[in-house]
C-alpha cells in the first residue's frame, strides 16, 4: 500500500509539475499551425519551414490551388516527391475534414538517414502538403513528441 501510495505521489508530482512548452500560432489565409514560440519559421515562395533551432528537422507546408492533379494520381505523386519505390498501398487515405481527401504517408531516407512523415490533404484543386523531416537519430522523446504536436495541429480554415 506504501509503495502503490509513494508511486502515485511521484506521478502525480510529475504530471503537476512537467514542463509545458509555451506556443504560438502561425496563421496564413488559408490554414493555421501551432509550433513551439522559440522555433523559427522561414517563408520561401509560399512553402513554410517551421524547424527548432539546431536544425534537426523540420515541419514543412506547402499549398498549391488550381491544381490539376487526379485523385488517381495523388499517391503516385507522394512517392514521387521522395523518389519512393515503395507501393502505393504503403499510403493511407481516408476522407478527411472539410470534404478533403486525406493521405499519409511514412518514409525513411536510408541514405540521408532522414525520417518523413507526410499528410497531403486534396480537395477540387487544392492541395496542401505537410510533412515533417527529421534526423532518424533524433525521432525519439521529446523530439518525436513536439514535432507530432505541431503537425498534427495544422488546420485548414475553407
Amino acid at each position: 500500500m506504501k509503495k502503490t501510495l509513494l508511486i502515485f505521489l511521484v506521478l502525480f508530482h510529475l504530471t503537476v509539475f512537467a514542463q509545458k512548452t509555451n506556443t504560438e500560432v502561425f496563421e496564413s489565409e488559408n490554414y493555421s499551425i501551432v509550433m513551439p514560440d522559440t522555433w523559427k519559421i522561414t517563408n520561401d515562395d509560399g512553402i513554410v519551414n517551421i524547424f527548432p533551432t539546431n536544425q534537426i528537422g523540420a515541419v514543412t507546408i506547402s499549398e498549391y490551388h488550381d491544381l490539376e492533379l487526379p485523385k488517381a494520381e495523388t499517391k503516385k505523386f507522394i512517392l514521387a516527391l521522395y523518389n519512393s519505390s515503395e507501393d502505393e498501398k504503403k499510403i493511407k487515405s481516408s476522407g478527411g475534414k472539410k470534404g478533403y481527401t486525406e493521405y499519409f504517408y511514412e518514409y525513411l531516407d536510408e541514405k540521408d538517414q532522414l525520417l518523413w512523415i507526410t499528410k497531403v490533404f486534396q480537395k477540387n484543386k487544392d492541395l496542401y502538403i505537410i510533412s515533417i523531416n527529421c534526423e532518424n537519430k533524433y525521432w525519439n522523446g521529446n523530439y518525436m513528441k513536439v514535432f507530432n504536436e505541431t503537425f498534427d495541429s495544422f488546420k485548414i480554415k475553407k
